[in-house]
């Protein structure tokens, strides 16, 4: 009887693990590992079909930039600022690289200062983000996944 006794402390001191399943021992590993993972950062960011995926982070993040920065330059040299006062400021565009490569706009901050151009202006982006190339997403270890960026767009009437 004090030999069951010891085996019911000592297993609750242990929890028991020398009982576990494999299961259960594999699942307690996953678990652990997935808490040692910085879900905050990517491992390859999402590129375009031109730029080289076996470059450093750094390299692919200033592809994916100058390819998306250039884009949408262009298209947004086709909207005019109409405004009876001199703008000058920034709007920030928020958007999302879904894992599947399609892009959303999540929020943009600031276009209030567009008076009744917002619209138009809006309408202008999306559009422009629709019509990029083909952008393969971000991957965090080996996986496409979600990635949310935020632009700056300088707005100028002088």
């Amino acid at each position: 009887m004090q030999r069951l006794f010891w085996i019911v402390i000592l297993c609750s001191i242990t929890s028991c693990s020398l009982f576990d399943t494999k299961e259960e021992k594999m699942q307690k590993l996953v678990n652990e590992k997935l808490l040692q993972i910085d879900w905050s950062d990517v491992d390859a960011y999402p590129l375009f079909s031109d730029c080289d995926e076996t470059v450093t982070k750094t390299l692919q993040r200033i592809c994916f930039e100058k390819k998306i920065l250039s884009h949408l330059s262009a298209d947004l040299k086709a909207f005019s600022l109409k405004s009876e006062k001199e703008v000058d400021s920034v709007i920030y565009l928020d958007f999302r690289i879904k894992n599947d490569g399609n892009v959303h706009i999540v929020a943009i901050e600031n276009k209030e200062i567009l008076g009744r151009q917002k619209k138009e202006f809006v309408a202008l982006l999306t559009k422009s983000l629709k019509s990029l190339p083909t952008i393969y997403p971000a991957l965090k270890r080996g996986v496409p996944v979600n990635t949310k960026f935020r632009m700056p767009i300088l707005l100028n009437s002088k």
